[in-house]
């Protein structure tokens, strides 16, 4: 996600502890899979919606019980851990605050189930026999959403509907079994692991939607339009609804590029960023593995957010800072939905990197007149400046990049440590093994992490045999040690 003030570009999260899972990009039969039907009632504002869930089981253990995140109900009134910081209410709620929230309404093929959790934020069902590994489980979730008047990655915005984190989705299977993750408003407080997708989405006729997978079927009648969409190794689906939508695709490497938008005097220039940026990272990184990136402009409260072949981008934002922000969220394309990581406790091991990555794109593309010396040097000013308040204010400022966000004070602190410190020391890494170590590293990286979720000390790993004492160089910046 891409934190910044629409008016100024600014270089300006999730995780449950886990170790590394692969999608087994090979075998993609082996891995859960998810069938979806969601039906949108735009004067009720919500969905009612069924989820077929078949689990597979590729952990080394018996299962009995699977659990899910209720992301949805982070909306609802008395959250204990609001979707919606204090600082960005006024901007989200364009309406004044309203909530919504996840019903589970039944869940058929199961011994039984329940609402719980910290935050009745997991829904625990109890598998009718249990599941050894390599064994499959299906179950079906029936639900509602209700949906906010927010602008945000669940809700009703002024002129669209963004259905992020919008169904029941797996907890991620570690050392510690199914990891339940609170929503913080800081960050992005989402882990997942690879899916198959089936998603049929029933809405008004007049509606377009744009979402994060190939569209394989479309009908309409009754005055109801329904598009169903199939993705293959995805930590998401994510899709945004509009009858405003108007559209311009370019296509790209074999990749079928769709920029979704309302109010844009330059649409051309916003297609064309998104298709370079694809072109370029494929070319730095390793291969766009999806047949379809959709980029969309809808009511968002921050810059933009990610999902795996979908972005969205503030119809706040500007053109500079739209052209900035697409193409960080379409870095972390690579870094986030093909490469996986840790984003609750590591939020720089996507976000640093995303960050320095449209940094590279923009090195290579001067036309848009951002620099890699004027990008570093208002990272390095923001991130100063940020210290010198922390420091007066608490007298001992906590710059370890290595930590929860749970303990960040808010959107300011996080920024800084994530994207402006994780910019800054990607940029002095490159700076001290060279241009083709470093790149030949994120390449390597690429590879041996696709469809896998990776530990900081697998980036870390790769980037080691450069000459240079890599461990020692990420220590100092993870741990807070450096002085910048």
């Amino acid at each position: 996600m891409k934190k910044i003030s629409c008016l100024l570009v600014c270089a300006s999260i999730f995780a449950c502890a886990a170790p590394l899972t692969a999608c087994n990009g090979g075998e993609i039969e082996d891995i859960s899979s998810y069938e979806i039907y969601a039906a949108y009632d735009e004067n009720g504002h919500a969905l009612t919606a069924s989820c077929a869930f078949s689990y597979y089981n590729d952990t080394e253990n018996e299962i009995t019980a699977l659990k899910f995140n209720l992301y949805g109900n982070a909306f609802r009134e008395n959250a204990q851990y609001s979707a919606v910081s204090e600082n960005y209410a006024a901007k989200a709620y364009y309406n004044g605050v309203n909530y919504g929230g996840m019903e589970i309404t039944s869940v058929e093929n199961c011994a039984s189930w329940e609402v719980g959790g910290e935050d009745e934020n997991i829904l625990t069902v109890t598998l009718t026999e249990s599941i050894y590994p390599e064994e499959r489980a299906e179950i079906t979730i029936n639900y509602t959403l209700a949906l906010a008047e927010v602008n945000h990655r669940t809700g009703v915005t002024e002129n669209a509907v963004n259905l992020g984190n919008f169904y029941p989705i797996l907890c991620t299977y570690g050392k510690q079994g199914f990891a339940e993750c609170p929503y913080y408003s800081c960050g992005d407080p989402f882990l997942s692991d690879c899916a198959n997708y089936t998603v049929t989405l029933d809405m008004p006729a007049g509606y377009t939607c744009a979402a994060g997978g190939e569209l394989t079927g479309e009908t309409t009648a009754g005055g109801r339009r329904k598009c169903t969409y199939s993705g293959k190794n995805m930590r998401d689906f994510a899709a945004v609804l509009s009858d405003k939508f108007s559209v311009i695709t370019r296509e790209v490497a074999g990749v079928q590029v769709n920029y979704y938008y309302y109010d844009d005097d330059s649409p051309q220039t916003s297609v064309n960023v998104a298709a370079e940026s694809v072109s370029y990272f494929s070319s730095a990184f390793g291969a766009y593995v999806y047949p379809v990136l959709s980029v969309v402009q809808t009511g968002f409260c921050y810059g933009g957010m990610e999902y795996p072949a979908l972005v969205m981008i503030s119809d706040e934002c500007d053109s500079d800072t739209k052209i900035y922000t697409t193409v960080h969220e379409i870095a972390h394309q690579w870094w986030y939905a093909m490469v996986g990581s840790d984003q609750i406790e590591n939020a720089w091991q996507d976000e640093g990197l995303a960050e320095y990555s449209a940094l590279m794109f923009f090195e290579n593309f001067p036309e848009y007149a951002f620099t890699r010396t004027g990008l570093v040097s208002t990272a390095t000013k923001a991130y100063r400046a940020y210290f010198s308040v922390y420091n007066q204010i608490f007298g001992n400022v906590n710059t370890a990049m290595t930590r929860p966000l749970s303990t960040f004070t808010g959107e300011y602190e996080y920024t800084n440590i994530a994207y402006n410190k994780g910019l800054i020391m990607f940029d002095m890494l490159r700076t001290s093994i060279g241009d083709d170590n470093f790149c030949d590293a994120l390449k390597r990286y690429y590879a041996e992490f696709l469809y896998k979720r990776a530990e900081p000390a697998d980036l870390i790993n790769c980037f080691a045999g450069s000459g240079t004492d890599v461990q020692g160089f990420f220590e100092s910046f993870l741990e807070g040690k450096i002085i910048i």
